[in-house]
């Protein structure tokens, strides 16, 4: 099992800016590697205590898990006043975020360079089912705790429901699973141009694979870049940067700092396979929540000419929902169908904000009063 010194084409595992950011503001914080079974190095961040109360022991677990391309430095951009994590780390918890294959901090392989196409054969199905169960046993090892707490967002959410419904057994190890901005069936998503590309998915396929396009958004991408540079608040730039946030889950002014925008655009967006984001195109046009579809090599990867449902159904663990009116990348219809579908459902909340939007679940300047402070408390009580 890897822990904090191993060594990987040659990473500087002493020197790590998502860890950085944390103790910045004098948080304690650790990086953690681990290995999955096949051969991608994943780093996953933990802020073990608070500034207070840090001789507490057995504190409880919670394993954080970000969206499509971002990082782990999306649960603490907003620092400790309106971070989860932070609130949660201030009240005794045990906190850990994992890192998804290919993005910014797991874009090592034992084999594999990020340069071979290779390395990126794989959607959040193989995130689902190799990355969060290999992070989870190591978590739980680490701690020895037999339990842990699960906080997703949009795809952090999407690859917890691959797990538990295709590993059934890590139901068992999950105390509460929290959805924010859950993502499975997306068949009514309001986003105005999304759907529209997604008709076009087998060109899309097409165009990748000709230009071996596998790698969405390449390290160091360029829209990180050029947000670190001009996205500066008081520039010119600064209200053209917060509207393309808000064009990619929808527009709430009201809601983004926009002294905050550098920071966010400095670590997202992040990279990720282009298989991730066809993966999403196929459930928009399918209407389903299925594996990848491989088309005409179904009947090779499945034994079926369609690929296979996942079987929501055997979800298991606890779930609480929380989704919101103004998500352009989630519809509501499509949360009340995961809903009637999960059988241990212990909260469905929509935020009491018409226009709160999908990356308003982690960056919106009222998320702890609108959300925050509910979820901390229904933690507490399954402590």
């Amino acid at each position: 099992m890897d822990g904090e010194r191993s060594s990987y084409f040659g990473v500087d595992r002493l020197h790590d800016p998502g860890i950085e950011m944390i103790q910045r503001i004098e948080y304690p914080a650790e990086s953690h590697y681990v290995t999955t079974p096949d051969g991608y190095i994943l780093v996953m961040h933990r802020i073990p205590h608070g500034k207070v109360n840090n001789h507490i022991t057995n504190r409880p677990v919670v394993f954080f898990m970000h969206g499509l391309v971002c990082n782990s430095a999306v649960w603490v951009n907003m620092g400790p006043e309106k971070s989860l994590a932070y609130l949660l780390v201030d009240v005794g918890f045990d906190v850990w975020f994992g890192n998804a294959r290919g993005n910014t901090w797991s874009r090592n392989h034992t084999v594999l360079s990020p340069k071979d196409p290779r390395f990126w054969k794989f959607s959040w199905h193989e995130i689902g089912t190799i990355d969060l169960p290999t992070m989870i046993d190591y978590i739980l090892q680490n701690t020895g705790q037999k339990q842990l707490f699960y906080v997703g967002h949009s795809q952090g959410t999407t690859t917890f429901f691959v797990m538990a419904s295709e590993l059934p057994e890590y139901n068992d190890k999950i105390k509460l699973m929290i959805a924010l901005a859950p993502t499975a069936y997306m068949s009514n998503m309001k986003h105005p141009f999304i759907p529209m590309l997604s008709r076009f998915r087998w060109i899309l396929e097409s165009v990748v694979r000709a230009n071996s396009l596998f790698e969405f958004l390449p390290e160091p991408n360029i829209l990180s870049q050029i947000g670190k540079t001009m996205c500066l608040a008081g520039t010119f730039f600064e209200e053209l940067c917060a509207s393309g946030l808000f064009l990619i889950g929808g527009w709430n002014s009201r809601e983004l700092n926009a002294t905050m925008v550098p920071v966010i655009v400095a670590n997202t967006p992040a990279s990720s396979s282009t298989r991730q984001i066809l993966h999403y195109a196929q459930e928009i046009r399918s209407g389903k929540f299925r594996q990848y579809d491989f088309g005409r090599d179904n009947e090779e990867m499945y034994g079926t000419p369609e690929p296979p449902d996942y079987n929501t159904r055997a979800i298991t663990a606890p779930v609480a929902l929380t989704y919101s009116l103004n998500d352009w990348l989630v519809g509501v219809e499509d949360v009340k169908r995961l809903e009637s579908e999960l059988p241990n459902v212990v909260l469905s909340y929509e935020v009491p904000d018409p226009q709160f939007t999908h990356l308003d679940f982690v960056f919106a300047n009222d998320v702890k009063k609108l959300l925050y402070n509910r979820l901390l408390i229904l933690l507490q009580n399954y402590v």
